[in-house]
């Protein structure tokens, strides 16, 4: 559709017994529709009217984000920074993933210059508490655990506070990337790193200032919560499943602070790749 029959339809919104006829027209149009509509918004000077623009710009917003994350799913599971940052478009639809990158690269390369490939791999991992720790003061955000910002990886490497999978998460990216045999580990209530080879396998605790601990501590915890072990908490979890529980985490945030449409949104998020 042209220019000047998207802004005839906009036009029409001013016509509150259209709004609901137009509205639905203007989705069936699609994404590519977004920045049109936010120019819309800009230049218009009626609240009543950008209220509205604002509500169909965000269920467009929504529909792009499900279609990204079904595709993420389907072709680029592996590309775990991609997955974080479609969940952080929930909340920033404007983040650039390019900007992410670049913000990531800087992070990763502050790990990089203290990173010894030849040491023993308990020290290479204590290298890496040694710059996300003490260095650049990562943390785990336990004043405000359930803030919705700490499932989003954006808002974590810029606070420098997040919840136990988002720390895991950047934790994970950048050992990855440095070639370390490290992977997720969906235990409950606390999403934990293992590294693990044919020979050695231990576990990380990054919202614990990477804390290293063994298979028999988990044997405790599993006890102390009155649940019989299974595998799924002693062995790697897929990227998938990474997304899954950090999408998870953002629907008991929303719901924590009784934002319930929000939290319906994110389960229908969640319903896509579960």
């Amino acid at each position: 559709m042209k220019k000047k029959e998207l802004q005839a339809l906009v036009s029409l919104l001013e016509d509150h017994s259209l709004r609901s006829e137009i509205e639905e027209k203007i989705l069936e149009l699609g994404t590519d529709t977004i920045p049109f509509l936010e120019e819309q918004w800009e230049s218009s000077f009626d609240p009543g009217l950008q209220g509205y623009l604002e509500d169909i710009i965000h269920k467009l917003q929504n529909e792009l984000l499900k279609e990204r994350l079904v595709e993420w799913k389907q072709s680029e599971s592996d590309n775990l920074l991609k997955g974080m940052w479609i969940v952080a478009t929930y909340q920033y639809p404007d983040l650039s993933f390019d900007k992410l990158q670049q913000d990531f690269e800087q992070l990763y390369y502050e790990v990089w210059l203290e990173h010894k490939p030849d040491a023993h791999h308990l020290d290479q991992v204590k290298f890496i508490n040694s710059v996300l720790y003490s260095k650049l003061k990562f943390r785990g955000n336990t004043r405000n655990f359930h803030s919705p910002a700490n499932s989003m990886i954006n808002m974590v490497m810029e606070s420098k506070k997040g919840n136990p999978i988002s720390l895991s998460t950047i934790y994970l990216l950048i050992a990855q990337k440095l070639e370390m045999p490290l992977f997720g580990v969906n235990l409950p209530n606390m999403f934990i790193l293992t590294y693990k080879t044919e020979e050695q396998q231990f576990y990380i605790n990054a919202f614990n200032r990477g804390l290293i601990f063994s298979r028999e501590d988990i044997d405790s915890y599993i006890t102390q919560i009155n649940l019989a072990p299974r595998p799924i908490f002693y062995e790697p979890c897929s990227h998938t499943d990474i997304i899954i529980r950090s999408l998870r985490n953002l629907s008991i945030a929303f719901e924590k602070l009784d934002d319930h449409p929000k939290a319906d949104e994110v389960k229908e998020l969640l319903a896509l790749i579960e």
